[in-house]
């Protein structure tokens, strides 16, 4: 078999770096990803697979902006697809663990969940989705191999489960090149021109961007927008705030001082001093 490529996804959805308490060293966190391969990269984007091991009383706490659609995560407590959220996240981690977590492509968890994503909660255990058969015996094969430190073993056996799962549908694979879309072209600043671009109209592409992610277009645009804002202001030089803003098609630094603000929880000028790092 070839090894499987380590790739850098190129929407990670980092906003800070790690977090530590107590910071006298490095925390001892790793977190591996893995490209999809063959037929798994119909549904699959990425694999991710983070293990710790903290000190006692330490804590990690990582904030993201998650790429706009769902991550089945499989720990070894749990297993469950959690859907996109609308604003930042963040997880604290202590102890010590490792999870299996699968970045599913953003048409693929509607059918899975078996309604629109908008109706879907939060965090949704497997044993409610739609492909629950033979999950059981899948989960557990991949926590016998996690635990052992087999993370290309939790990946197969993943996949060997994944090989019995009909194909996305059309419009799971529409809703996929959509996405890719406004991650790729970052001319794409309104809903009308994503709109244009796939031959639909306004609210054919609300009703079905919305039905498979949870959000709707305005928000997916957002979303990447304000994640290359992220990462300019962590940058060693960040760029004037005015002129960020029309770049990323705000009408004004204000309009977007408020919605960086709203997502990500401190102003644009408030995070580049605290995360700016180079």
């Amino acid at each position: 078999m070839t090894p499987r490529t380590e790739v850098e996804p190129r929407s990670k959805g980092l906003l800070t770096p790690s977090r530590v308490a107590p910071a006298a060293t490095a925390p001892p966190v790793a977190i591996a990803r893995r490209a999809a391969d063959g037929r798994s990269a119909l549904f699959v984007r990425h694999y991710w697979l983070p293990r710790w091991q903290l000190a006692d009383g330490a804590t990690v706490r990582q904030d993201v902006l998650e790429y706009p659609t769902a991550n089945l995560v499989v720990e070894e407590r749990s297993a469950a697809l959690y859907r996109a959220g609308r604003g930042r996240g963040s997880r604290t981690l202590e102890g010590s663990g490792w999870a299996l977590g699968i970045l599913l492509r953003p048409g693929v968890s509607r059918a899975w969940a078996g309604a629109s994503m908008r109706s879907v909660p939060p965090v949704l255990p497997f044993d409610r989705l739609t492909v629950r058969e033979g999950a059981a015996g899948m989960v557990a094969s991949v926590r016998d191999r996690m635990a052992d430190d087999d993370d290309s073993g939790a990946i197969a056996a993943f996949e060997a489960w994944l090989d019995r799962l009909p194909e996305p549908d059309d419009d799971a694979r529409l809703v996929d090149r959509i996405v890719a879309a406004v991650e790729e072209d970052r001319e794409l600043l309104r809903v009308e021109q994503l709109a244009d671009r796939f031959g639909l109209g306004v609210r054919h592409l609300q009703r079905l961007v919305a039905g498979h992610i949870g959000f709707g277009p305005k928000w997916l645009i957002q979303r990447y927008r304000l994640q290359e804002a992220a990462a300019a202001l962590r940058s060693s030089e960040p760029p004037a705030l005015a002129a960020l803003a029309a770049e990323l098609g705000y009408a004004d630094q204000a309009h977007f001082s408020r919605d960086f603000t709203s997502v990500v929880g401190s102003t644009p000028g408030t995070y580049a001093a605290a995360e700016g790092r180079g």
